[in-house]
């Protein structure tokens, strides 16, 4: 162990002795060597050993403590592991040291520290160890430290205080490690000691304080423990001033804290130093000085990356130390300009962010400050950074949790009026240095930028405070900064009114459309907050609310929704002293005034008595009504709709799809037009609208008509025609609302017919029609644009000749001025045509690519509605229109581009499918009068997935056979479960009579003849066909999930065992079998005598094909013996328990011929899985001998000699190859068979071959000269396979040579 300084040897055992001197330690510790085992893991690096056995190490001293022989051993062996090599076991006993030193008070201080001294002798140590002598004196003096006893030992204070001086000197090793313990011992001792024991030794470091940053930590240390000792005089006499922060020291303070920030640049924190400076500067009063000279003048102008982070940690560290007055100071100074350059230019990935950690600085502030009007002072100052007018803090701050309730309200109204009123004379503005060089613009130009940017944060800022669910906040305050930010957004002030808040301050500077944008922008992402906000305050109701899990209301009941509509009523009412920004027309006013009636009627209603549908329609007219400001145009024909649908769902029923008088068409059913309305709504891109649009459908899908679902399923089914659905996709533009462009169909249709996987032969037709006019259209743009470039060389040579004909010659000279100029301008304006031209083909080309991102996230929002459909009704029988068109939208998606938008739909659909309608909980129980339809469309799901190119979409179709399957079953296998589960004594008698109930379960509406017919074509498919997408998981499936399917497809896959296509479908045959067999419901369904003959022709199917078994090349001939032998074991098992009558004495044989093909025993798994088919059968495995791993050496041979350290093995040296020791030709011709002596020829061969050749045949284990290597007892070897394998790996070496000749002979 390193650090052992022992002479007693751990492994030595003594007898028990008389107590020995220390010098003679073995005898002492032979007596017990749990003792000695506590040192051992006193240097282990784990901590918690090391803990534990200083522990146990102290309990055992305690126990003996009247043995001081032992004492004394572990004071030496402790100071002996205070210079161990390993960096580990130094501290652990150290830690050890300290602890025994302060529980055993009797040993001196000062006796260990000569002992210390003595141990580690600077002067007589060797030169490896002396850095290791270093530490051991380092952490004795630590021990003694942190005993606890050093300031009440005067001498051994005095020696160790010296003894880190002197260690101070070597830097290189120990770096700063002596003069911080000599800082903290001195922190740690009375007043009294350092004066009169330490001052007059520390003097010559305290003089020197300004020479390096230990020393002057010293200093600050002493001054604030010791503040009568390091009085102003004793400073004066000491450093010449009186006081630390002085205009003379400063140049000498600004190099010390350089030198610090420096040392500290890989741990990047602030160096104690600096921070302790600091508080002496505030203490003497000379902060001011000391920040801007010091700080701002002297350490930030070094602009060096160490330097600059230690001005921003003094910042951070300053908040809680300052006035207030000196906190705007600080806020306003230059190391805050820097920061914010620093928070500008260090966006970009891979750079070190500061970001954070003064995010932390700032968040301590302000949890720890108790004062409002400081806390106010920092968010303002940190608010107050702008670059161009953006504040450098994020929006949403994390920090602005910690203020008090009345600084987040002052907070708040000066952000209100810093909004209205922009003061950038408060502001500490900043600019990069690219920023600087690139600047172009005026300053009213700049002016307004910075005042719409300063703008755009605040009322970002302001919904942050109101979305942050840290920031505590009441009713009143979420309402003011609502209303706030709807009235900045859509309204202006004409005149000033005391009922409303909003008019008392009119903006300084006019707001512009790119603010009124941003502020609405704000406005509506808030209002999807309040929709989801539990209720505020503490009041009963809020709590009840908050019980019910009741979100986006009120305490009073009212939604946020119908809040803000009742303020902008009011705001309607006062026309003369507010205005819209943008008036509504008549239609517009009409549509709001009907929208408010409709809600009020509904509200009196809903007061008699409470219905969903009434709340869901009261929540979709606010919500279009609200959006009425933003796009007035087309929510004026929603709000239409909505008043219709809303007199219809709730006036008198009218009769079924009454006629129009107009045009003779149905009129359609309310559910259907609020689902119109529905699907335009999320065209649009807003967060708050699909939200309250997936709940309020959620509210009416239980009056949903197959005319509604079908609109849904109209958008997300690929083959629907896509004009009708770019009308409601595509708002943005009105130019988009017409149609699709062609090519752009065409990619969808094709993406659709090109999977191939309708349950129709027109589908595959259509794959192949909708690819080849893919083709065509790029074919036909690519055609377009060779056109279009002959078109313009043609143009350009026309004008190019033109101007040669003016000028009558073919040469420049004779060509006069007129005509160049002329040309000139003919050749810039084709130019520009042309530029125009390919500009036009780009704008149309990402004019089309914003289509098809905007109608695949309108197709993802539409998802949302399917999704509570299925989780709402899904006992409608509704749910079986859904299946088809996700299969749809899963085939052509995937065909279809592989883009994290497309990946995303994907996803959504097939958790919808799987999870919600496959995997369902609930489904339709009447399906009696729908009998047919299902029937058939189980018939397509199951021929659609074995149509099917790729095997997951063939799942995701044979899935949804599955449920139809169960659909139509209904909950008999429920209902008939408790007469299956019989107890055991009764199983015999049920199989005896076959009157058990597992023989004629009830099938509920299932045609069974039917659904068997198309699962065993299925099952042929996948047992007989080459490539299927089938898999042997989806029969698993079937089988586990309806066992009656079992008795339908057994003789199929009994005949498959050996009638497969591959050996790959062979083993899945056997998979199946194995399944079917284990089936429980499958087992009650047969009498004694079919359960048998089944077992019977199992065994005599798995026979046969083990027969055709030759020998194992591949994994898939590996692998279908394997299933083979797991279906025997089952087999072989129930014949010996059930004692059935089936002979296997043909298979034993089979088995035993098995193990003879090659190949049989390469893998381990199929040599357990056969051996347990044979002990069944009543053979015994023979056990396993290990072959030998070189031959036997002659009884004569004397042992090998060992070889000699530094000399070279006999194999590695240099061997003349021309003369052959005697000894080894005798050797190689004893080896050699007389056939191979003869083909091969010694004396023809060089050395070199010889070696390769003997190798080769070692590694094939053919020879006489060495044993075989032995395999399982069982197999044999067939004849003739090392020959097979000499040949194979002859034929590599003769084309590797090859291959090296035919290189040379081209080199």
């Amino acid at each position: 162990m390193a650090g052992d300084g022992s002479n007693g040897n751990p492994g030595e055992t003594a007898v028990p002795l008389a107590p020995a001197p220390i010098s003679h330690p073995g005898r002492l510790l032979g007596q017990n060597r749990q003792f000695l085992d506590f040192f051992w893991d006193i240097a282990k690096p784990e901590q918690e050993i090391r803990l534990r056995a200083t522990e146990e190490l102290l309990s055992y001293l305690r126990e003996n403590q009247k043995d001081d022989e032992l004492l004394k051993y572990t004071l030496k062996r402790l100071i002996d592991g205070l210079g161990a090599t390993r960096e580990a076991a130094r501290p652990g006993f150290s830690l050890a040291l300290a602890q025994v030193l302060q529980v055993f008070e009797e040993i001196p201080l000062l006796k260990a520290l000569d002992q210390i001294k003595e141990k580690y002798n600077l002067g007589s140590i060797k030169k490896k160890l002396f850095r290791n002598a270093l530490f051991g004196h380092f952490f004795g003096v630590l021990a003694l430290f942190q005993s606890g006893r050093l300031p009440k030992d005067s001498k051994a204070l005095l020696g160790c205080v010296q003894l880190l001086q002197s260690l101070s000197e070597h830097r290189a090793h120990l770096k700063d490690l002596p003069r911080k313990t000599l800082a903290d011992i001195v922190s740690e001792i009375p007043e009294a000691v350092f004066e009169d024991v330490l001052f007059s030794i520390l003097e010559d470091d305290l003089t020197s304080a300004f020479s390096t940053p230990e020393q002057l930590y010293l200093l600050l240390v002493g001054i604030q423990k010791f503040p009568r000792v390091l009085r102003p005089q004793k400073l004066k006499a000491l450093l010449g001033t009186a006081a630390i922060v002085t205009a003379e020291n400063i140049p000498r303070l600004v190099e010390v804290l350089k030198m610090a920030a420096k040392s500290e640049k890989k741990d990047r924190t602030l160096p104690t130093v600096g921070l302790d400076l600091m508080k002496v500067a505030v203490k003497e009063g000379t902060f001011e000085l000391f920040w801007k000279e010091a700080v701002e003048s002297g350490l930030l102008k070094d602009n060096v990356g160490p330097c600059s982070y230690m001005c921003y940690r003094l910042l951070g560290s300053a908040l809680p130390l300052l006035s207030l007055s000196q906190l705007k100071m600080v806020l306003r100074g230059e190391v805050m300009r820097h920061y914010g350059i620093h928070v500008v230019s260090t966006q970009l990935h891979g750079r070190f962010k500061f970001a954070p950690e003064m995010e932390a600085y700032v968040g301590s502030f302000l949890e720890g400050c108790s004062d409002p009007e400081k806390q106010l002072a920092v968010v303002i100052g940190f608010s107050t950074l702008t670059n161009q007018g953006y504040p450098a803090v994020p929006t949403f701050w994390k920090v602005l949790r910690h203020l008090l309730p009345a600084a987040l309200l002052k907070y708040t109204g000066w952000l209100k009026a810093m909004f209205l009123s922009p003061d950038f004379d408060s502001c500490v503005e900043f600019a990069t240095k690219r920023q600087q060089l690139n600047e172009k613009k005026s300053d009213v130009e700049m002016t307004d930028r910075c005042v719409a940017r300063l703008r755009k944060w605040i009322i970002a800022r302001l919904a942050g405070i109101v979305e942050n669910p840290q920031i505590k906040k009441e009713e009143e305050f979420v309402t003011d900064v609502t209303r706030f930010c709807f009235f900045h957004a859509f309204f202006k002030t004409k005149k000033q009114i005391p009922e409303i808040i909003e008019t008392k301050t009119t903006p300084s500077v006019p707001l512009k459309e790119p603010s009124r944008a941003a502020t609405a922008n704000s406005f509506f992402s808030l209002l999807q907050h309040l929709n989801t906000m539990p209720a505020l305050g503490d009041s009963a109701g809020a709590e009840e609310m908050r019980r019910k899990h009741l979100h986006g209301l009120t305490t009073n009941g009212d939604t946020w929704l119908y809040l803000i509509v009742q303020y902008a009523k009011v705001l309607f009412l006062h026309r003369e002293q507010v205005a819209v920004v943008v008036p509504f027309g008549d239609e517009e006013q009409l549509a709001w005034n009907r929208m408010l009636l409709t809600v009020e009627a509904l509200r009196r209603k809903e007061k008699k008595s409470y219905h969903l549908k009434s709340s869901a329609f009261q929540h979709l007219l606010l919500l279009v009504g609200i959006h009425l400001f933003k796009s007035p145009a087309e929510c004026v024909n929603l709000l239409s709709d909505l008043q219709n649908c809303t007199q219809r769902a709730f006036g008198e029923k009218p009769k079924r799809k009454k006629a129009a008088a107009a045009g003779g068409e149905e009129e359609p059913d309310w559910v259907e037009v609020i689902v119109e309305v529905l699907l335009s709504l999320l065209a649009q891109s807003s967060g708050l609208i699909r939200r309250v649009c997936k709940s309020v459908f959620g509210l009416v899908c239980r009056h949903m008509t197959k005319g509604a679902l079908q609109l849904i399923l109209d958008v997300l089914d690929p083959r629907h025609n896509q004009d009708e659905e770019s009308a409601i996709v595509v708002t943005e533009e009105t130019e988009k609302r017409k149609s699709l462009p062609k090519d752009e169909s065409e990619e969808d249709d094709s993406g659709e017919s090109s999977s191939g996987e309708d349950s129709s032969d027109e589908s595959e037709e259509g794959s192949k029609g909708g690819e080849e006019e893919e083709e065509a259209a790029e074919t036909g743009s690519e055609d377009e644009d060779v056109e279009d470039a002959e078109k313009f060389r043609a143009t350009l040579q026309s004008v190019l000749q033109a101007g040669n004909a003016l000028g009558g010659d073919d040469s420049d000279e004779d060509v006069d001025d007129e005509a160049m100029m002329s040309l000139d301008e003919n050749l810039s304006a084709l130019f520009a045509e042309q530029k125009k031209r390919i500009q036009a083909k780009k704008d149309e080309k990402e004019k089309m690519r914003r289509e098809k991102i905007l109608r695949r996230e309108f197709k993802i929002k539409v998802l949302d509605l399917v999704e509570v459909f299925l989780a709402k009704q899904a006992e409608s029988p509704l749910v079986f229109g859904v299946i088809d068109p996700l299969l749809s939208v899963i085939e052509q998606s995937m065909s279809s581009e592989s883009n994290q938008q497309e990946q995303e739909y994907l996803r959504k659909t097939a958790d919808i499918f799987t999870n919600h309608l496959c995997r369902s909980k609930q489904y339709c129980k009447n399906v009696a009068p729908i009998r047919e339809e299902l029937h058939a469309q189980l018939e397509s799901m199951v021929k659609r997935a074995w149509r099917q190119s790729d095997s997951s979409v063939a799942l995701y179709c044979f899935s949804g056979s599955l449920y139809l399957f169960r659909v139509l079953k209904g909950n008999a296998s429920v209902e008939a479960a408790p007469e299956i589960a019989q107890p055991k004594k009764k199983l015999k008698s049920s199989k005896e009579t076959g009157a058990s109930a597992g023989q004629a379960p009830a099938l509920g509406s299932l045609d069974l003849r039917r659904v068997s017919a198309v699962y065993k074509e299925a099952l042929n498919l996948f047992l007989t066909k080459r490539k299927s997408p089938l898999t042997g998981s989806m029969f698993l499936d079937l089988f586990e999930r309806h066992p009656i399917m079992c008795n339908q497809l057994i003789d199929t896959v009994v005949k498959s065992i050996t009638e497969g296509a591959r050996q790959h479908q062979q083993a899945q045959a056997c998979v199946l079998l194995q399944k079917a067999l284990q089936t429980r419901d499958f087992k009650l369904s047969l009498s004694e005598n079919e359960w048998e003959a089944l077992i019977r022709e199992s065994i005599s199917q798995v026979t046969e094909t083990l027969k055709t078994v030759s020998e194992i090349k591949i994994k898939v001939d590996q692998e279908k013996i394997i299933k083979c032998l797991e279906l025997l074991n089952y087999l072989i098992k129930t014949v010996i328990q059930q004692k059935l009558n089936v002979d296997l004495t043909e298979l034993g044989d089979v088995l035993q011929a098995l193990s003879q093909h090659g190949g049989f025993g390469k893998s381990a798994r199929l040599d357990d899985i056969y051996w347990n088919a044979m002990k069944l059968l009543g053979f015994t495995r023979p056990p396993k001998e290990k072959a030998s791993a070189q031959p036997e050496k002659p009884t004569g041979a004397e042992p090998p000699k060992r070889k000699k350290k530094g000399f070279l093995p006999a194999t590695k040296k240099r061997t003349n190859r021309k003369k052959a020791p005697p000894n080894q030709a005798q050797e190689n011709g004893t080896e050699r068979s007389g056939k191979e002596a003869s083909a091969i020829g010694a004396s023809a061969t060089p050395v070199g071959k010889k070696k390769k050749k003997r190798k080769r045949k070692n590694r094939g284990g053919g020879g006489q000269g060495q044993a075989p290597k032995e395999g399982p007892p069982a197999k044999k070897r067939p004849p003739g396979g090392n020959k097979e394998a000499h040949t194979q790996q002859g034929n590599l070496k003769r084309q590797q040579r090859r291959r090296k000749q035919k290189k040379a002979a081209e080199a």
